[in-house]
Order: C-alpha cells, then structure tokens, then sequence
C-alpha cells in the first residue's frame, strides 16, 4: 500500500505516472526515465473479446484474427481454464519403410561403424548405442512401431513422468523415429544422442573442420577502408523472448514446484489443495508473460525512447514469442495464434519503422524441433506451414520485401534484407543449431547439413562484394557458456565470423537466455585473445518475460547511420517484484525504469575512446580487462544480466573469471572450456 501511495504522490491527474523532465543521452533525445502505465487494461487495443476485457479477476482474451489463415482462432484454444491435454490434430509425416536391401546396407554400415568407435567396451554409452541400433532398425522396418518403442523403453527406464503423452506419435515419438530412422546411431550421431538427452556417453570433442572451398574468396588483405562514421543516429530497439502466455491464469499458483507456473494445472507440491502465491495480474517471476504486462511493455516503449511520433528507424525481435507449455499442450494452431497475436501487436504499438524477426526454439510444433530440407519427402517440408505463415505475416506487417518472403520460405523462415540505407539484415534458424533439436543429430559431422551456413557465408560474400556491412540476428546464441548450442556448427559459424570481420559484420545479436549478456568473437579460432585480435561482438538482448526470477526488459541502441556501428546502448527493466501490489487497484500498472548505460557503465575507465567511437569489439575486449584489474565491474554486470532482479544471487569466488571467460566465448567449443556453473542468473 505504501508503494501506491508514493506513486500516486508524484501521478498527475491524468493517472499515469511519469517525470517532468525528459532524459537525454548521447546525442539523441530520450523521453523520461520512468513512465507507469494505466492499471486497467486498455480496451482499445482489441476489437473484440472473449468475456469482458475491463475484469481484474482473470487476463484478457481478445480475438485474435489470422490475416494469413482468414480464421479468427476460438476461445477453447487459449481458454486458461480448458488447458488442453494432448494435440491431436498435427501430426508429423514418419519415414518411409527401408526394403530389404536397404536394411542389409545398413546394418553393414553400422556394424562397421560401431567397430571403429574407440570408446566401446562393457560401459552405459556402448550398451546405449547398441540399443540406438535395434531402435534404428525397427524405424527403418516398421516406422509405425517407433513412438511405442520410445514410450515402452522410457517407461521401462523411467526417463519421464508421462512417457506415453511424451513420445506418442503426436507427441516426439514421429520425431524421434524420424531422426533414429536416419542417424548413424553407431558413431558420432549415436554418442551425440545418449550424450546430450540421457548423460550416458562422454561429450565427444569438436569434429576437424575442413573449409577447403568453403570460401569463394580468401580474407582481403588489407582490408577495404572502413566506412566513414555519418554523425547521424539511429534509435534501433531490441526486444526479445516475450513468451506470451494466452493461459496465463490470475491467482492461480505463481510458486509452482515445477515447470511454468501461474496455470491451474500447476501446483505447489507442499500445498496441493491451497495456492501459496497467487498469479499477479501482470506476471511474476516463475511464469511466462501475461497479456497484461505485455501490453504494458509497448505502452512504455515509445514513451520512455521518445518514438511516440517517430517510431524506431528499425526494431529487431530475436525470438521465442510462444510460452514454455510441454509438447503435449501445444499445437500448429497454438503457435500460429501467438505469431499472429504479437507480429500486430508489434506492428499497431510500436509505430513506424520495420520489425526484423527470427524464429525462436518455441516458435515451433514440437518446440525447438526443425528438420533439414536434405531429409528429403515429406520429411523435408514437415515445418513449412510455419516458414510459409510466418513469410507471410512478415508480408502482411509491410516489413519484408518480397525477394525476402521468398527467402524466408524457402530457408527455414531465415531471409536477407538489403535496407535502403545500405545495412544488410541477415537473419538465421539457429534450431538448426540447438541442442534440443533432433533433426539436429543426423550426420553430425557435417557442421551444415542444413544449408543455414552455406546460406550466411554466400550472403556475407555478396556483402563483401558490394561493400556494404551487415547483421546477423538469430535467436539461440552461438557462444557464452557453450551449454546451449551445439559444437560442430558454431565452430564454423566462428570462423565465418572471422572470415568476414570486422569489415562486413557491424553486429551480431541473440536472445534466448533471457538474460542481458555479451559475446566477444577472435580472431584464428581465439587462440591469442587480446583487444588487437578482436573482430566482433554479439549482444544477447534481455527478455519481456520474467521466467524465470528475472525482470522485464528491452534494450535501445544508438547506431551510427554511416558505419552501422553501436555507439551506445540503453536498457530499461521492470521490477516484477513489485507486481503483486498492483492487484488491488486499476489506477497504476507496471513502471518500466531506465536501468543502465553501457558506455558510461563499463567505459569510464576505458582510454583514448571519444563518445562517438563505436562500443565494438576492441571497446567490450578492453572492458574484459577492466573486468580482471577491478571484479566490482563483474558485480555489475552480474546484476545487469538479471535485469537488477531481487532474485539475482551475487557473482564472488570463481564466478568472475568464469563471467569473463564466458564474455570472450562466441562457439560452444570455446565456451565449454570455461568454469562451469556460473552461465545463468536464474537459479534465484
């Protein structure tokens, strides 16, 4: 209560908070520092609603119209109180059944290949790829009979709560009959699979990387003159991993014992029958994003980064719109529904300017699962219906050309758009690096099987050509702790970024993690890691929702119009923690505050480098050294990877050198090589 009083203190009458004077930084005009939204929910948003939209008790559910699909998507589907227990209206295609011949080939094949694996003897990881063998087999000879052999094995061996929901055939048990069908699950595939999904086989190291021909052109040497910084700004905003949850369900259980909470399906195991933390209406710290605080969010963009009039120059999305609900809740429908709702909620909030998008490891049915076009069949276009929908709604908000709609189809919702201004926007499907992908453990030693590196470095070199720069969005990142991508394809990745930097690439930016977090990229492979050898900088944007124990955030940057280079970086936040006092009152909603400045946060002992130097990869390098002469820094970046949460645990002992390491680490195999255990903020 003493909370809304201070609030309503310093309110004008008009019932919206927010100071007198406006922020400036940098060269550029801000609107204020602190900006609080109306609590009652802005019925103008939508149209039409399922119930009544001005009710405090449970969220909004608006109805949301596919102009895509031409269908307006039923209450049942995003119904909170009506959670669906299995999706049975997707199903994924099953490979086709091997004739004799191409079983006798195989076995051939795997024998030999078992044969030559140097860690076979009486331990789990031989008799776990011995049994990949017979798995493979009978997906081969009876495709039909794969998800009942996965729910049988994993309730036999007690892999899962729910094997039967889990690995039934419109659960994973097509995708996972699809990727044993096709693996060489007696070699790297196999040691890969029980590695990474049951803990039985050594991590194998990072396959030897053949680029002989990969290039069309060796690295110029020297490299072309820099391009000639403008002097002209541009507002560019970063927003990331909104995981809006239509289920959201207010006053159910916020402290949950496992999963996403804040469902009515979720309860605390030590108070089965009595919630101990009722859902706030917008949001808490173990939940995905309701639409309240997501529409809070856009309400505050404009007004805390002074673009109620101009919009943004551009707005970069770096995946993951759809909320954390288990295989067995989702559907085709449920995602598309989620893509439809935030690309017009983007477009209507955030004014002018276009949202370049990528798709997250959620934004998907089965989540994070994409398969590669070299699957063949219908194996090949089993995720089309999503690059096809998201292409088109892209289309829709008059964000892509239509040379990039077509690019988007045809490369796993990944595209190339050449702006205007001359910056190439290069986005990418990193699924097809995650590592809970399982098409992504077919033939593994191939770092690109799905043709996503092949389609950057041919982009990169048209670049080069034309002397123009470029960034690179994607959504999981290729670096940091090295625990969520996979070894073989950020290794290439790596290199591609040495190949075209610091030339080509002015920037490079994830999301995923959910926490505001940095990546250094070296030259030859980091083996001498110093501010002279380094080439790029990946910023991993912070998230719009809070799960888990973090705070919501975005991130503007200010980029110079000539060399597209970030000469500054602002960040806001919202303390979730401050949400539950909201409840009681429709006056006050959310208060999204300015949270730091990167340049005056990290820089200020940081020599020779004027305000319109660009915050690249030598600036965050010699930032990592202050890191080592002075470990309060790391304190601060620490707190600042949490969104300043109440939640954040302090970073001491070991923590700091491994913050730094995980810093200057742009592949998962440079990251594995650092401390482990210190990558996230979220244990609370």
């Amino acid at each position: 209560m003493l909370a809304l009083k201070v609030i309503a203190a310093v309110a004008p009458l008009s019932g919206v908070a927010f100071a007198a004077t406006s922020m400036s930084q940098g060269s550029l005009t801000f609107g204020p520092s602190t900006f609080t939204v109306p609590g009652a929910f802005p019925t103008s948003v939508y149209a039409q609603y399922y119930g009544s939209p001005t009710a405090t008790s449970a969220q909004v559910q608006p109805k949301i119209s596919d102009p895509v699909l031409h269908k307006t998507y039923p209450l049942a589907l995003t119904d909170p109180n009506k959670i669906p227990l299995n999706n049975t209206a997707d199903p994924h295609p099953l490979p086709p059944k091997a004739s004799s011949s191409l079983l006798l080939n195989h076995a051939i094949q795997q024998i030999l290949s078992i044969a030559a694996n140097p860690v076979f003897g009486s331990d789990k990881c031989t008799r776990c790829q011995a049994a990949l063998e017979v798995g493979k087999f009978l997906a081969m000879a009876a495709p039909d009979q794969g998800p009942a052999l996965a729910v049988a094995i994993c309730n036999h061996f007690n892999f899962n709560s729910d094997c039967a929901t889990q690995f039934s055939l419109r659960g994973l048990g097509s995708v996972v009959t699809q990727v044993i069908a096709n693996a060489d699950v007696g070699g790297y595939d196999g040691q890969m699979l029980c590695q990474n999904f049951l803990g039985l086989c050594p991590l194998p190291p990072t396959s030897p990387l053949n680029l002989t021909g990969w290039f069309a052109k060796p690295k110029p040497n020297p490299l072309p003159a820099a391009k000639k910084p403008s002097g002209k700004r541009l507002k560019v905003l970063h927003i990331s991993d909104i995981h809006l949850d239509p289920r959201y369900a207010t006053g159910a259980e916020a402290n949950c014992s496992s999963g996403s909470c804040c469902r009515v399906n979720k309860h605390n195991s030590q108070s089965p029958n009595q919630t101990v933390f009722p859902a706030p209406r917008f949001g808490a710290y173990k939940c995905d994003t309701p639409y309240s605080l997501v529409v809070s969010a856009m309400q505050a963009i404009p007004v805390l980064t002074g673009t109620q009039h101009s919009g943004f120059d551009f707005t970069i999305y770096t995946g993951d719109l759809v909320a954390h609900d288990p295989d067995n809740q989702l559907s085709q429908d449920y995602v598309t529904y989620t893509e439809s709702a935030m690309y017009d909620l983007l477009k209507r909030m955030l004014g002018a300017g276009p949202v370049y998008a990528v798709l997250g490891n959620h934004d998907s049915y089965n989540q994070a699962q994409d398969a590669p076009h070299s699957l063949g069949g219908a194996s090949a276009k089993q995720f089309s219906w999503n690059y096809d929908h998201l292409a088109a709604l892209w289309q829709h908000e008059h964000w892509l050309p239509e040379a990039a709609v077509q690019l988007a189809r045809a490369h796993y919702a990944a595209y190339m758009v050449r702006r205007q201004d001359g910056l190439r926007i290069i986005t990418l499907n990193t699924d097809m690096w995650y590592h809970t992908n399982y098409f992504n453990y077919i033939n593994m030693t191939d770092p690109d099987v799905s043709g996503m590196l092949r389609f950057l470095t041919d982009e990169l070199q048209a670049a080069e050509d034309a002397g123009e720069r470029a960034w690179i969005l994607g959504h999981v990142l290729s670096g940091w702790d090295g625990t969520n991508p996979l070894l073989n394809p950020t290794n290439l990745f790596y290199q591609i970024v040495d190949r075209f930097s610091p030339h080509v690439i002015a920037g490079i930016f994830w999301g995923h993690t959910h926490e505001d977090q940095m990546n250094i990229f070296y030259a030859n492979n980091a083996t001498n890691i110093n501010a002279q050898n380094a080439q790029a900088v990946a910023w991993i944007g912070p998230s719009i929702t809070p799960g888990s124990n973090l705070n919501s955030g975005f991130r503007v940057y200010e980029v110079d119009s000539g060399t597209f280079e970030i000469l500054d970086a602002h960040t806001w936040k919202s303390d979730v923690n401050s949400f539950p006092v909201l409840d009681s009152q429709l006056q006050f909603g959310p208060t999204f505050e300015y949270e730091y400045n990167t340049r005056a946060t990290y820089g200020a002992n940081i020599t020779g480098w004027g305000p319109n130097d660009p915050l690249n990869a030598t600036w965050w390098h010699l930032v990592t050294e202050q890191m080592e002469a002075n470990e309060s820094l790391v304190t601060t970046f620490n707190t600042f990877q949490g969104k300043t949460s109440v939640r954040t645990k302090p970073c001491t002992g070991p923590c700091a050198a491994a913050k730094i390491c995980y810093i200057r680490s742009g592949s998962a195999s440079i990251g594995q090589n650092c401390p482990q255990g210190f990558g996230s903020v979220q244990g609370g």
